[in-house]
């Protein structure tokens, strides 16, 4: 005797869902295929006719037709799978932090995934990758910080910080400091012409020097204009002969210069200061050089001209770098100082932190 198949019924909305089911361009063909069953049941045709006329074996339609009328359209939905029991855990991956906390191994300056994999020993390289993603963990990465070791180094930096944030009535703060040693190097540029016709453009490898210049250049914080002066040596007097021209156009104005706490900058007399009473020099804390924000303006200029640039001569590389200023004062924006609270000390980040 044959079994009697799950009587079926559709309501008009779920009629209407099932055939939009089966019109619809982007519905998974599982889908398209439990709606024509369902459809099928609900007019009355029997299991094994919908079998044949569907090319499925019956069992497959008392499935589907037994799990409509029990669960209604939900119930033509594949069921929430459990999956493969998971290989690794939270555990696992506090244990690849903490790893990176102990020194690598002898003869290694940094981990590597694999290194780190073969230290756990029951952990893949590609979970480690993982977890190391996951972290935004790069350990190729280098990172380098200066760490003042300076005793006044707060009073130093509050001092500093303080003319950037609230400059004095009616006076001009500037930051001044030298680029030594920039050098005129000679590349050899030119083009590769790649298989696939087109041509990729840059430098060799080998290059040629010509001498050196060393650059002086004072940055208004107010305005964020540049002025540069050319020397072939960074001595006292060339700072001098430099800090005359700056100061030359504000005679009578108050001045306030920030410097680093080169040789140069600092004599145990200095009469030149003596002569100007109002100009007054301000001292980043030792191994703080970059509380001066005219270092800024050098990364931007190293990036603009002196990094890519070809060079015959020292003169052509004082010519580029004019250039450049002129070019650059046309536009010229201060730099906005938002960091109101410095550290002496770089924060130092564990990464077996990071999985809490």
């Amino acid at each position: 005797m044959s079994k009697i198949p799950t009587p079926v019924s559709v309501t008009e909305q779920e009629q209407r869902t099932l055939a939009s089911w089966i019109r619809g361009m982007r519905t998974e063909q599982r889908l398209v295929l439990r709606a024509k069953i369902i459809l099928a049941a609900a007019s009355g045709q029997g299991t094994n006719r919908i079998a044949r006329e569907l090319g499925v074996r019956p069992a497959t339609v008392s499935k589907w037709r037994t799990r409509f009328a029990s669960l209604g359209l939900e119930g033509l939905r594949d069921a929430p799978r459990s999956g493969a029991t998971p290989v690794y855990d939270e555990n696992t991956e506090r244990r690849i932090l903490a790893v990176l906390d102990e020194d690598p191994p002898p003869g290694y300056a940094t981990w590597t995934g694999k290194l780190v994999a073969k230290r756990l020993g029951d952990v893949s390289p590609h979970q480690v990758w993982r977890v190391l993603r996951r972290h935004g963990i790069h350990l190729q990465r280098r990172r380098s910080w200066c760490i003042s070791t300076d005793p006044q180094f707060a009073p130093k930096a509050a001092d500093i910080v303080g003319l950037y944030l609230d400059p004095p009535t009616n006076a001009v703060v500037i930051s001044v400091d030298e680029k030594p040693c920039v050098q005129a190097l000679e590349r050899a540029q030119g083009y590769l012409r790649l298989p696939n016709g087109h041509a990729l453009t840059g430098f060799g490898h080998e290059y040629k020097r010509h001498g050196t210049t060393t650059l002086f250049a004072a940055l208004e914080v107010a305005t964020g204009q540049v002025k540069v002066g050319h020397y072939k040596r960074r001595r006292r007097r060339e700072f001098l002969d430099f800090m005359n021209e700056v100061i030359a156009d504000r005679p009578d104005q108050e001045i306030h210069v920030i410097l680093d706490n080169l040789r140069t900058h600092k004599p145990k007399r200095d009469h030149w200061l003596a002569r100007h009473k109002n100009v007054h020099f301000h001292f980043t804390p030792t191994h703080a050089s970059w509380l001066n924000q005219v270092e800024c303006w050098f990364s931007i200029l190293t990036g603009a001209t002196l990094r890519r640039g070809s060079f015959t001569s020292p003169k052509e590389v004082r010519t580029a770098i004019d250039q450049f200023v002129h070019s650059y004062n046309q536009e010229a924006a201060p730099f906005e100082w938002r960091k109101r609270t410095v550290h002496p000390v770089a924060p130092q980040k564990r990464y077996s932190n990071l999985g809490n």
